[in-house]
């Protein structure tokens, strides 16, 4: 029996459940100390009532044999997928719901969309990026080059021609830096994919904290992206749904790779692996596309929004350089007084109780620099600001 070798490769702690570990020990040798969490990638806020209800009344179908519900489609609810393609059309895109899979959530779909291609495939990852893009990679085998993000170009790397690739992870606005491309830089991308036979992988899990109206929410606003690009996306940051799991991938017909339909081989990768998600998430992810969904999600999102523009102007006061926080979640920034991202973990910890988290978690052009997230409390947000303001 052999195991896959390549999952050997990675480092022993997935970047996300190390730090929870190192914040674990502080609190075990600093009980009395209030730490303040900044590094939260999970949401704080509860679940909007009007999905809370949804939820409940699911559950109530189920304890009655005249609405009870067994298996349901593994590509997702017809009525879950044609409200995900109306969301699509209020931004002007005409999305079939035949396109739309549901799952649960982003991530899962991010790793099993590599069960898609040969491993003798090399993926083109912008440098800082989310783990996942890399570990997956490596889990599968494949050749992995980087293109890196820095100050110089906004932390948003554009294609190189002497690189080729045959995988493309983008994401935007970006996790971890808050970067977000705009229209001209995606046409760059879409044709570069287009011109190689190549696949864009858009990871757009936080296009909904976009507030620039300049600015593209979906790869398929670029003309010739539905040839050459899968979108994901998910719930867990737009409507709480972290701890309910529900997320979607976008895979058009019109997507032919090495002569075979993208769209075919994804349903059969989900009929055969996926047995659905669950009708009762479904039932409450439908409410999160109706109008009163859409203005209470939206509450929230201006919540973690302000959130952003209290750290980000303490870190200004400070005169640290950051990006970020403006039309994403997420704020990144250059260690100060030239220390590495570890050690200015370290240090926030240690000294302020403020929890990051370090850039070079996200890649080695992440060195050097901290991500502060915006879901945390007001609470906990004002607090940490006001210490940050003394950097």
């Amino acid at each position: 029996m052999k195991v896959n070798h390549n999952i050997l490769q990675l480092e022993n702690n997935y970047l996300f459940s190390e730090v929870a570990a190192r914040l674990r020990a502080f609190q075990a040798e600093h009980p009395d100390r209030k730490l303040l969490k900044c590094s939260i990638g999970d949401v704080t806020r509860p679940l909007p009532r009007i999905i809370a209800d949804a939820l409940k009344d699911a559950a109530e179908e189920m304890a009655h044999a005249e609405t009870f519900r067994g298996y349901g489609a593994e590509q997702g609810e017809p009525f879950l997928r044609e409200a995900v393609a109306r969301y699509y059309t209020k931004r002007g895109l005409t999305i079939a719901p035949d396109d739309v899979f549901i799952s649960d959530g982003a991530k899962s779909d991010l790793g099993d969309l590599c069960d898609l291609f040969d491993a003798d495939n090399t993926v083109l990852l912008p440098d800082p990026g989310y783990p996942v893009y890399y570990d997956t990679s490596i889990m599968a085998g494949r050749r992995v080059t980087f293109l890196h993000g820095t100050q110089e170009n906004g932390f948003l790397p554009m294609p190189d021609p002497a690189i080729g690739a045959d995988l493309i992870y983008l994401c935007s606005p970006n996790n971890p830096t808050g970067a977000v491309y705009t229209r001209e830089q995606l046409e760059v991308w879409v044709q570069y994919a287009l011109d190689r036979k190549a696949l864009i992988l858009f990871d757009a899990a936080y296009e909904s904290y976009i507030r620039d109206p300049a600015l593209p929410h979906s790869i398929y606003e670029i003309p010739g992206a539905e040839r050459c690009a899968v979108e994901i996306n998910s719930l867990s940051k737009m409507a709480g749904f972290t701890g309910v799991r529900c997320g979607w991938t976008i895979v058009p017909r019109t997507l032919l790779l090495d002569g075979a339909s993208l769209h075919d081989m994804w349903f059969r990768r989900m009929s055969t692996k996926y047995n659905g998600t669950s009708y009762i998430i479904q039932r409450a992810a439908e409410k999160v596309f109706t109008d009163e969904g859409q203005a209470a999600v939206h509450e929230d999102i201006a919540y973690y929004m302000e959130n952003a523009h209290i750290l980000r102007a303490a870190l200004t006061k400070a005169g640290i350089w950051t990006t970020g926080g403006d039309n994403a979640p997420y704020i990144w920034l250059k260690a100060p007084h030239g220390l590495g991202s570890w050690d200015c973990f370290d240090m926030l910890l240690n000294d302020y109780a403020i929890a990051g988290t370090p850039g070079v978690g996200f890649g080695t052009a992440g060195e050097g620099y901290l991500r502060f997230s915006s879901f945390g409390t007001r609470e906990t947000v004002t607090a940490a600001a006001k210490l940050l303001e003394t950097l």
